[in-house]
């Protein structure tokens, strides 16, 4: 019977990888000992996260494999791994850190999780499968004594470009980065503050009266327009989530905007939102189908 109780509590100590006794470990050193996270761990060594992530989190870790940085283009790894290249490497780790223990069978629940890099994880289960992003889980639910590691295997990837970089990518932006260019707010909707922007389309620009956009756009309504933009822009990175749950939000501008939910869908004042969460480096977007106005003075 003891022979039998001691192969017992071997086999639920035992972890992918092969080390034992993981939940009396943290994360960083519960990598190292499974012997397949070697580029992970040098990783948080080059980027000054070993620390951090042995910390009291709780934290959850969607680790990638070393076959995982193996995907990477090649000397991709040896760059990052560079002095210089700290920060980049910091952001592209923390990406794979979420706040909390997420455990597998709450994973499978969830649409996205807000990782420590500050933008959103995208999750869902295809096929049987759940993805992280464009990568698989491959193992899940390795206890530690600070938070939970689920093994993918790929690298997953923050957003670097800003604002206007992913709109202009869209290519269904171009009416309202002309507008932003012409009130003079690229630079600010480039830099390293965090924004939400819900932003019109090119075809929500289309329904207001031609000459209106026309005359925005004259040098001399320049402050009109840049108030009319700025109603449509955040202070941090606001989640669908949070702007449902908030209800209002309060613009640049000075207005408020409200988010309210109509029908299955969602809207803020009355236009109507087509598409959530999309990131980018430096805050993140809602697509609207209306130019929102704010209230006259």
């Amino acid at each position: 019977m003891k022979k039998l109780l001691s192969f017992a509590m071997t086999a639920v100590l035992t972890v992918a990888g092969g080390s034992a006794l993981a939940f009396e470990k943290n994360i960083v050193d519960t990598a190292v000992d499974a012997g397949k996270f070697k580029t992970l761990a040098a990783a948080l060594g080059a980027a000054g996260l070993v620390d951090a992530v042995k910390g009291p989190g709780p934290f959850t870790v969607f680790a990638p494999s070393d076959e995982a940085f193996a995907k990477l283009p090649k000397g991709t790894v040896e760059t990052l791994l560079k002095p210089e290249n700290k920060d980049k490497l910091k952001a592209i780790l923390t990406y794979h850190v979420v706040p909390g223990k997420v455990m597998a069978k709450d994973v499978v629940n969830v649409k996205g999780a807000k990782s420590l890099n500050g933008q959103r994880i995208d999750v869902k289960v295809d096929g049987g499968k759940v993805m992280v992003d464009g990568a698989q889980v491959v193992t899940t639910d390795i206890a530690c004594t600070n938070g939970v590691i689920h093994v993918i295997d790929s690298v997953i990837l923050p957003s670097e470009d800003k604002i206007p970089a992913v709109a202009t990518k869209a290519g269904k932006f171009n009416t309202l980065l002309a507008a932003a260019k012409a009130a003079g707010l690229v630079d600010a909707l480039s830099g390293d503050k965090p924004l939400t922007v819900f932003a019109p389309t090119d075809d929500a620009f289309a329904k207001l009266p031609k000459e209106t956009i026309e005359s925005l756009l004259k040098p001399e309504n320049k402050d009109k327009l840049k108030s009319i933009l700025l109603y449509h822009v955040v202070e941090g990175r606001v989640y669908s989530e949070d702007a449902l749950a908030a209800k209002s939000a309060a613009s640049l501008q000075g207005g408020k905007v409200e988010i309210s939910v109509k029908d299955g869908a969602a809207y803020v004042n009355g236009a109507k939102i087509l598409a959530t969460d999309v990131d980018a480096g430096n805050g993140v977007i809602h697509v609207i189908d209306s130019v929102i106005l704010p209230p006259a003075k």
